[in-house]
């Protein structure tokens, strides 16, 4: 048994925690929203048993790791720059990337704008998507929300969203957890409009805990760390989503070239709005792919809802490489 060591490091000038466990190459584990690196509880000790460093930041803007007030702050660019940092600080010259949700862009950000430090590359529900739109995306995502809700879109007003899900951090985590679970159709939230409506509005209630994959405990660490930080950290990081547009130009259709693995949920509402168009795209700029695995019948947490298969896939990628 390897212990897990919660600490926080200094990352060229950012307190960051991170979750830290066995020894080894090291495994960055890197989250979306509304996640934390305890997002990664049942990766950690299967990774340190098979020989590699586990380690789970809370990202930028969660948790115990500082978070700036300005969106400005919160661009993949800077995300990926501090996670090249922290391998330094972990005295490491090249690490493995998993990223999950908003953690797939920072982690392959890393790996096309710094491919000698990153040994491979893992992506969990979000396919690496080259391709850059021509149009600004809060423009695209205003179109949409004239007809349906889109969270995309409520989440860029400064302090509208923060206030709402920070009255009830129990309520919004636990409908958003079984929203996007394989055990509902997210995108069933379509059908409301945008005009009156907050997320809790039209998100769906959610049946009684436990679930086969998430505790009452497990959601009391979420909802402790909610509570206490609110949620305007992650919700930067769709307040950047025009700014990362803009300065993704000079990395748009690049290639990576890094040994990479793709898992995601078979109902994942991710999968089900890209299309099989994303992964044939993915696939394209990723010849060093060595799978992509669809799992029937999970959703958006893929790491948490199907533990036991993505421990076994990542596992099995790691001692290939």
């Amino acid at each position: 048994m390897h212990p897990l060591r919660l600490h926080a490091v200094d990352v060229r000038g950012l307190r960051m925690r991170v979750r830290d466990q066995g020894e080894g190459l090291p495994v960055v584990l890197c989250h979306g929203f509304p996640g934390l690196g305890y997002s990664y509880r049942h990766q950690m000790a299967a990774i340190a048993d098979a020989g590699f460093r586990a380690v789970a930041p809370d990202m930028l803007g969660y948790g115990g790791t500082d978070a700036p007030g300005d969106p400005r702050e919160y661009t993949y660019e800077r995300v990926a720059a501090d996670l090249v940092a922290l391998l330094d600080v972990l005295g490491a010259e090249r690490g493995v990337f998993v990223g999950h949700d908003f953690g797939a862009p920072a982690a392959w950000n890393v790996a096309v704008r710094s491919p000698a430090r990153v040994a491979g590359l893992v992506l969990l529900s979000v396919p690496y998507e080259p391709d850059r739109r021509a149009t600004r995306p809060s423009i695209v995502h205003a179109e949409i929300a004239r007809k349906h809700f889109l969270h995309l879109h409520y989440f860029q007003a400064p302090g509208v969203a923060d206030r709402e899900l920070a009255a009830d951090p129990r309520g919004f985590l636990t409908r958003l957890f079984w929203a996007l679970s394989g055990g509902h159709r997210y995108l069933d939230i379509w059908k409301h409009g945008s005009e009156g409506n907050g997320y809790l509005d039209v998100l769906p209630a959610a049946p009684p805990l436990p679930w086969p994959w998430l505790s009452r405990d497990e959601l009391d660490e979420y909802v402790a760390e909610f509570a206490r930080t609110g949620f305007t950290g992650g919700l930067n990081w769709y307040r950047a989503i025009d700014l990362n547009w803009e300065r993704s130009a000079s990395i748009a259709n690049a290639a990576i070239d890094a040994p990479a693995l793709f898992v995601a949920g078979e109902n994942d509402a991710v999968i089900t709005m890209l299309g099989p168009a994303a992964i044939e795209r993915m696939r394209a700029h990723m010849p060093a792919l060595r799978g992509v695995h669809l799992i029937p019948g999970a959703g958006h947490w893929i790491q948490q809802e199907r533990a036991a298969e993505v421990n076994e896939l990542v596992v099995g990628f790691l001692r290939g490489l």
